[in-house]
């Protein structure tokens, strides 16, 4: 699919058959995410830590939404999760935080990185075999804020801790996870397809849990430069409903920075394209995680539903 015009939710089609994993779909653009999708016919599962929360949103939702527990800081709860998980068409990786102070996970990770990349990444290896259609990964026009990837020390044991490179790096890692894996499944001639996107800038909780002044005036700030959530929603929903070229970054291209407009192919930075770091992380998550991502091979009948794949570009 070709994108000439500003696309928007009402171009989504009839999704009825499909379904789709939202993780953090208890708020913010998860649950926008997951409240479209649902009234087009997708049957949604939030997975998220938060139950009471996710519980609200499925409720408030008019279409087929069900709830199950995952906390993305702890690699024995992925596990839980992934070991109920049936087959489904769709997985977005879409939880995130940002800006946290110094904590780690259960594991013993950052826990920026260890939630948004780590997380995800161990999540989408134990799901692989059950994943028909595509991976949606929600990174951020932040990837461009570090100088580099700390691959010998993605986990600020050796560093002063600083929250925005923290924030950064995870968000460069979710891009590379997502370049990395559409190689590894292009090479596998697997069906799957993997897109990398960002939702520009958008007034969401997100901004709102650095416990610093920043929270007061962080929702306000983004509201200026930015969107709003309906439409930050858009690039998550273009990537997971659309047949287009996987190896594009999709996300607003508007202003200087990015923040916002309609879906359109954005720029990313010549280190999240350097292949070489996209198989360094790779090898890095998997020793960390403790898990061997496979992916399946064409031959493997993997159950693939929900209408046409996306082309090969």
């Amino acid at each position: 699919m070709a994108v000439h015009h500003a696309w928007s939710a009402d171009d989504i089609g009839d999704q009825t058959g499909r379904r789709v994993v939202i993780t953090g779909g208890n708020g913010g653009l998860g649950s926008i995410t997951a409240r479209v999708l649902a009234e087009k016919g997708a049957s949604v599962v939030l997975a998220c830590r938060d139950l009471v929360k996710a519980a609200e949103v499925a409720d408030s939702i008019d279409g087929d939404v069900t709830v199950a527990e995952l906390d993305l800081a702890d690699l024995a709860s992925i596990g839980a999760y992934a070991h109920q998980q049936g087959q489904f068409d769709v997985l977005i990786n879409n939880a995130g935080l940002m800006n946290t102070p110094f904590r780690r996970t259960v594991d013993g990770f950052e826990m920026q990185f260890g939630v948004n990349h780590l997380g995800h990444f161990a999540l989408t290896a134990l799901l692989m075999d059950r994943i028909g259609d595509r991976v949606v990964t929600l990174s951020s026009i932040a990837h461009a804020h570090t100088p580099k990837l700390w691959i010998n020390d993605l986990n600020y044991d050796g560093r002063p801790y600083q929250r925005n490179l923290a924030y950064a790096q995870s968000k460069l890692a979710n891009l590379m996870f997502a370049r990395e894996l559409e190689r590894r499944l292009m090479a596998a001639g697997s069906p799957v397809r993997s897109y990398g996107v960002h939702p520009g800038v958008s007034g969401t909780d997100l901004f709102a849990r650095t416990e610093t002044f920043f929270d007061r005036v962080g929702v306000f700030g983004a509201r200026v430069v930015g969107h709003e959530p309906v439409k930050a929603a858009e690039s998550s929903l273009f990537a997971a409903t659309e047949n287009v070229d996987p190896t594009v970054f999709w996300g607003p291209t508007g202003l200087l920075i990015q923040s916002r407009g309609p879906v359109r192919a954005a720029r990313s930075t010549a280190l999240s394209q350097s292949k070489a770091m996209w198989a360094r992380l790779w090898a890095k998550s998997e020793a960390m995680t403790g898990i061997k991502f496979v992916i399946p091979q064409a031959d493997q009948g993997m159950d693939v539903k929900g209408g046409d794949h996306v082309a090969n570009a």
